[in-house]
């Protein structure tokens, strides 16, 4: 028992690190390169394709970075007219089948299909098509089963917790 409690601690630490620092710092940028791209457009009249691809790149590593931690903080669309009626043991139960049928199995998918295609990206060392595009497309590539691993971990976490409540035998005192 004192193993579970470690390794769910140790991975719920994982991605609060990673949602309040990498994310964070990631959300910072991000709005700086979105305002030097407003001023850079409707002040100077330019426009960069490698600042235009940085936006959505940014985006998209957000997005993927930050739901473990999304989901670590219960954060997830669901639906809560429902689940927000419900007594912790009859979450517990929505959550463990949610995560054991649900997000295992698509983040299974996703991980099986995007790691290969992240791989192939990096020996071929794709870049932008766009001249003046980014050139190292891959790393974003990179960061689709990058993310979709950490919602796993956090997911696994999850319906640990989850199974330990139908037990009554929770892993910690919330």
């Amino acid at each position: 028992m004192e193993f579970i409690k470690k390794a769910v601690a140790f991975g719920e630490s994982i991605n609060e690190w990673i949602g309040k620092v990498i994310v964070t710092s990631a959300v910072l940028l991000f709005i700086l390169v979105i305002f030097s791209n407003v001023i850079l457009r409707y002040v100077f009249n330019m426009s960069f394709v490698r600042m235009s691809e940085l936006e959505w790149h940014l985006f998209a590593f957000i997005f993927l970075m930050g739901a473990g931690y999304t989901l670590l903080h219960e954060g997830h669309v669901r639906v809560d007219i429902f689940y927000s009626l419900m007594d912790r043991k009859k979450k517990a139960i929505i959550n463990f089948f949610g995560v054991l049928f649900f997000l295992i199995p698509s983040c299974w998918v996703v991980l099986s299909t995007t790691i290969p295609w992240a791989v192939v990206a990096y020996e071929i060392g794709e870049t932008s098509i766009d001249p003046g595009g980014i050139p190292a497309r891959f790393m974003i590539k990179a960061v689709l089963p990058l993310g979709y691993f950490l919602m796993l971990i956090q997911g696994i976490i999850l319906g640990i917790k989850s199974f330990f409540i139908l037990i009554e035998k929770p892993l910690d005192h919330s």
